[in-house]
């Protein structure tokens, strides 16, 4: 049976209005689904809510302001007189629509349904359970604040304008999902941000066409990005409220979806995943610094196995001096399938210590190091040189400040692996040649992903290899097309 949205105006029967609800609501199948049956100034009145969403002091309060009134007080106008004399609260709103009505009290605020008004009363008086803003694990820094999003959509758009007191903030409310209804915030300043990019990403994001949004903000990703086969992210995503507000002040759009503490940064480019908040943290020189280990320790990652696969498989390719690079033991298995179990076996680490409580971390590690790095190569598995090459690509993908970039690194690197093993030279250079085809191809929100390397363009490349001084940077970056570009 297809899901019901239509429109269902407020009766004017008292009693017809409230048993839609409580139809629609499940109020006698749901126990946390909640209708007070009340009469206050000789009328009858209905509050339905979901219970551990509402502040109880507020409903309470606001219960004994009503049972103090007398019919004579709001005998004419009801509606206005309640909503702007014997309500005293805040956010409150009306609608004459029942099925709006469910789904606003499903989201947590409550429902008031009065006698004789063809509009129910709705007094947003909500809260959520929601741990504290507390500085993400993925984004750490040695200097800095040390809030982070959350799981309540409020509280991260209040984290954000908290820092950027900009007339032109926009925070614009979507709903998407037919039967969950998530709320979702499109923020921009409207000053700086290119309109024509926020009417697109507004535009795809009433067209999701689901049930709902378990996953959160990944969900939206999907519906928004597309390409589905291909591994690398089309948007960046942050915990950071100070990061979000940078990208914002550059012209950048961020989406915010109620249950998730990440927020989505678009559009984004190949290095925007290489940057990190440490790097403005510090002085610039120092934050230059850091920003040339972490692009050598992620260019590592991804070239250096294949490329010792390929001299360690023909030592004639080594120049004289080196020759030590090479292998010095044969295993008892080819070096490909060495690369390749121990790939699948960091994989299933990082999977065991993500399901591994913390008071047993420091035991799973000591077990990791004896089986995979001592035992496995005394026993013939693997050899020193294998285990050698892949811990130092593996610490190149956990420098990546992107999760994401960090996973579609790694799959390229075995494909690159894979091909260097099948062709040789060929199969190394035509798998490089060939991935940067596919990433000059892609684009986020028509914007080049590899943007200003392809196409190229010297300040914005000048931008992404140093940290240059916050004074300097006085321009915003040209592929936002950014209304205001003078900072």
């Amino acid at each position: 049976m297809a899901y019901e949205v239509e429109k269902k105006i407020v009766s004017k029967d008292f009693q017809e209005n409230i048993d839609y609800l409580s139809e629609r609501l499940g109020v006698k199948k749901s126990f946390d689904v909640i209708r007070l049956d009340l009469e206050y100034a000789g009328r009858k009145m209905a509050l339905f809510l979901v219970d551990g969403f509402v502040k109880d002091d507020i409903l309470h309060y606001l219960m004994r302001y009503l049972s103090e009134l007398s019919p004579e007080q709001i005998e004419e106008n009801t509606l206005q007189r309640l909503l702007k004399t014997y309500i005293p609260y805040v956010e409150i709103d009306k609608s004459n629509d029942l099925n709006s009505v469910v789904h606003t009290v499903l989201a947590g605020p409550t429902a008031l349904v009065v006698d004789g008004i063809d509009e129910v009363i709705l007094i947003d008086a909500r809260t959520y359970p929601v741990r504290g803003p507390q500085e993400p694990d993925m984004e750490r820094v040695v200097r800095g604040s040390r809030d982070g999003y959350v799981e309540t959509i409020v509280f991260n758009t209040a984290l954000t304008r908290r820092r950027i007191r900009d007339r032109s903030l926009r925070m614009e409310y979507l709903q998407v999902g037919r039967r969950s209804k998530t709320d979702v915030v499109v923020c921009y300043l409207e000053d700086i941000a290119d309109l024509d990019h926020v009417k697109d990403l507004k535009e795809s994001l009433e067209a999701i066409d689901t049930d709902g949004l378990p996953m959160g903000e990944k969900t939206v990703e999907e519906f928004i990005a597309g390409r589905h086969l291909n591994p690398y992210p089309m948007v960046r995503y942050t915990e950071r409220p100070d990061t979000a507000a940078a990208h914002l002040y550059e012209g950048h759009v961020i989406v915010f979806v109620d249950g998730s503490p990440s927020a989505l940064i678009t559009p984004t480019t190949f290095w925007h995943h290489l940057q990190h908040a440490e790097e403005y943290r510090n002085k610039p020189v120092v934050g230059a610094y850091l920003r040339i280990v972490r692009f050598l320790a992620v260019w590592a990652s991804i070239f250096l196995l294949p490329l010792w696969y390929l001299v360690a498989e023909n030592p004639g390719l080594l120049p004289p001096g080196l020759e030590f690079i090479g292998i010095n033991e044969q295993g008892h298995i080819p070096l490909l399938i060495q690369f390749l179990l121990i790939e699948i076996g960091i994989d299933v680490l990082r999977m065991a210590a993500i399901h591994t409580p913390s008071s047993l971390a420091t035991a799973l590690g000591l077990v990791a190091a004896l089986m995979i790095g001592q035992v496995a190569v005394e026993v013939g598995l693997l050899t020193y040189e294998v285990v050698l090459y892949l811990a130092i690509a593996a610490i190149g993908t956990f420098a990546t400040p992107s999760y994401e970039l960090g996973l579609a690194n790694r799959i390229y690197r075995i494909i690159l692996l894979l091909f260097t093993a099948w062709l040789g030279v060929i199969g190394f250079v035509g798998g490089i040649t060939c991935w940067i085809i596919m990433l000059t191809r892609m684009k986020s929100f028509n914007v080049p992903y590899l943007y200003p390397f392809i196409p190229f363009n010297y300040r914005g490349m000048r931008d992404v290899l140093f940290r240059a001084p916050m004074p300097l940077k006085n321009r915003r970056p040209t592929f936002l097309h950014p209304q205001d570009p003078d900072r």
